[in-house]
């Protein structure tokens, strides 16, 4: 059997292995099993590129090229992999991101320099007689298009996750109308490149490309972040699949669908469970129309301390922790675990409540808590337990804020208006962690902080569940 068909053999049990590696992440039981099926089934896509590039009599210098190329990739991936926080995670994910972008973006450029813009008169004469220059010319201006959206895109939601950006939409005159029109000339130069495949034309769509992927996710706020990050996983996956069609490989083509397919569907889901519009998001906000909230005055909040909060539980038959991103950032994980157990103990019924996008990342305070051991079957879901808060005594809300705000629900000019929250403000008392009054992600004060069943803790959320854990 000839290399090259062992290649393509090897393409489609790498193909197999990351099916395999999407429905093993699915689950929390069989994630670790998901991975391996993942590294493994790379591993045998990278041996197959390289046996096939040596039967392609590539020279020395290309298989040189390619052994630091990998050299130098595994080293950064295992650095940033050994050093990145659970925190860090999402930025991590979104620069990750730009690369497959940048990558999809040279690789067109590269396959309009070697055929359209360096073919002999001869060959370009040949490809188009044979009706496939046109098809060529479509796929390098379609993949350096979604390639070029998903780069700047991705870097702008890496600032933005990362605190290097603000967090606020940008609003800029006519905004939907200039992404419409970003689009609608991306159309009319495809058409024009395809008849007329000059170097010009790929220069203003690359550049329109850049600008457009940073508008769009510019002009989303902080709120919608998370489906963000499944939204650009998705373009890149696309972009992945038209760098396969260009270099007519058939494992990027099923692995950028794969993730390109799973990506949109993701975003759709957390989309629904944010009552969010899918098109809206995806396109920057179109026709989402809530301005900033109003500057109210909500009156003056209460504080507690963590002995008053320790025999508050104490005499607590029922107890919901909702967690949110500062509970990731303080690291509090395992004191929520302790203080769980020894509420059990107590014969204290303790359940979790856990927003679609708590933290900046699908599943993020999911991995957190069973990072910490905490049982799965008391971990829930929104819907599972927005109902039960009425019938609890104490809610502990720990580094949350939007995904427990009120004003979702009660102010329809909040940037956050229709977004479906937790209503922790249903039981006999609410327990706040946070640092300082000072807004959420998404720029919104917090009417529940003022409520009269309501306390605030201040202080380190990790340092103030040690406190309650001791004072228990």
């Amino acid at each position: 059997m000839s290399i090259e068909s062992l290649a393509q053999a090897a393409f489609l049990v790498a193909a197999l292995l990351f099916i395999l590696a999407l429905a093993g992440l699915s689950k929390h039981e069989t994630a670790k099993a998901g991975n391996a099926y993942g590294m493994t089934g790379m591993a045998v896509a990278l041996v197959a590129t390289i046996a096939l590039a040596i039967d392609r009599n590539i020279d020395s210098l290309g298989l040189i090229l390619i052994g630091v190329a990998m050299v130098v990739g595994a080293a950064v991936g295992l650095w940033r992999a050994r050093v990145v926080e659970m925190t860090g995670m999402p930025e991590l994910i979104a620069i990750l991101h730009s690369f497959v972008g940048l990558a999809a973006v040279l690789v067109g450029w590269n396959g309009y320099l070697l055929v359209e813009g360096g073919g002999s008169p001869e060959e370009i004469a040949l490809l188009t007689a044979e009706g496939t220059l046109g098809i060529h010319s479509a796929e390098v201006f379609i993949g350096v298009f979604i390639g070029a959206v998903t780069f700047t895109g991705s870097i702008v939601a890496y600032g933005k996750l990362s605190g290097r950006l603000k967090s606020n939409p940008l609003m800029l005159p006519g905004k939907n109308a200039l992404n419409i029109g970003a689009l609608v000339v991306f159309v009319a130069l495809t058409v024009w490149f395809v008849i007329d495949p000059a170097l010009w034309l790929l220069i203003v769509v690359t550049i329109v490309a850049l600008a457009l992927g940073w508008h769009l996710v510019a002009s989303i706020g902080g709120g919608d972040m998370p489906v963000v990050v499944s939204m650009l996983n998705s373009y890149s996956g696309w972009a992945a699949a038209a760098a396969g069609f260009l270099l007519g490989n058939d494992l990027l083509i099923v692995t950028g669908a794969l993730v390109g397919s799973s990506g949109a569907y993701l975003s759709y889901i957390m989309c629904k469970a944010m009552n969010r519009s899918f098109i809206s998001v995806i396109a920057g906000g179109f026709g989402i129309e809530a301005g900033p909230g109003e500057d109210k005055d909500y009156g003056d909040h209460r504080e507690v301390t963590a002995a008053e909060t320790a025999e508050l539980l104490r005499n607590a038959r029922s107890v919901i922790i909702t967690p949110g991103y500062g509970m990731a950032v303080a690291q509090a994980q395992y004191g929520v675990a302790e203080l769980t157990r020894k509420l059990r103990e107590n014969g204290t019924t303790v359940r979790f409540g856990i927003h679609p996008v708590a933290g900046r990342l699908p599943g993020h305070m999911n991995v957190l808590l069973a990072e910490a051991k905490v049982p799965y079957d008391i971990v829930l879901e929104m819907d599972e337990i927005n109902d039960d808060f009425e019938d609890t005594d104490v809610v502990l809300v720990i580094g949350a804020n939007d995904t427990v705000n009120p004003a979702a629900e009660t102010d329809p000019g909040s940037p956050i208006a229709g977004m479906p929250v937790l209503r922790v403000w249903n039981a006999s008392d609410v327990i706040v962690f946070k640092r300082s009054m000072a807004s959420g992600y998404a720029g919104v004060q917090n009417p529940l902080f003022f409520n009269e069943n309501s306390a605030m803790l201040f202080g380190d959320a990790k340092d103030r569940v040690d406190d309650i854990v001791r004072a228990l």
